[in-house]
């Protein structure tokens, strides 16, 4: 079985991928591991201003910190009325220390008012593996609800409703957001990877 190292201490995204991991290939011959496993407690340096350059910077302090594969994450929500914002910024738009319900309340009050609610999620994964490094993009296109809806999910869920759907991603089960979620479409490129080679019996 092999290890890969996930560079979070999310633990709400290590759920959110390990389902994805295992929905997908049931036989994948991989465990993914948070950084509990490492005894890691520490802040990883977000300093870039691009989401992939932030995935890059987060795997690359990991892999050189303790010499594993591993992988990391970035996530941003772009708004078009809001020319692209939060962004690169959007775990901490609403300042440093604040909170989710922070962030989607800055990002209600910004859009008040206005009819364009274009928006859509953007993951990156950068992805070290055997001392080479991999990026993997999903995009979830969507629009922004005027209110919270729901309580399911974390992050600006309660109010992106992906296209195609009338729930909110925090209305959603969480096993049905994760088939079309940003999140998953990167990982499932991942997988793939994964997969071709031979990692899969």
């Amino acid at each position: 079985m092999n290890t890969l190292i996930f560079a979070t201490g999310n633990k709400n995204k290590i759920t959110e991928i390990n389902e994805i991991f295992i929905r997908t290939y049931p036989d994948m011959e991989i465990v993914i591991k948070g950084l509990d496993v490492l005894n890691f407690k520490e802040e990883i340096p977000e300093t870039t201003d691009t989401i992939s350059g932030n995935a890059i910077q987060k795997a690359t302090y990991i892999h050189e910190r303790f010499k594993v594969n591993c992988f990391a994450e970035d996530t941003g929500l772009e708004i078009a009325f809001l020319e692209g914002k939060p962004g690169v910024h959007s775990a901490r738009y609403a300042g440093e220390q604040r909170s989710d319900d922070d962030n989607i309340d800055m990002v209600l009050d910004q859009m008040s008012g206005t009819e364009d609610r274009t928006a859509r999620f953007k993951t990156v994964i950068a992805l070290i593996y055997s001392g080479e490094t991999y990026l993997f993009e999903g995009i979830c296109n969507g629009t922004i609800s005027r209110e919270r809806r729901g309580k399911g999910g974390f992050g600006y869920d309660p109010i992106f409703i992906p296209d195609g759907y009338k729930l909110s991603f925090g209305q959603m089960p969480t096993i049905e957001k994760n088939k079309i979620s940003h999140r998953n479409k990167a990982l499932q490129k991942m997988l793939s990877f994964f997969k071709d080679k031979i990692l899969v019996r």
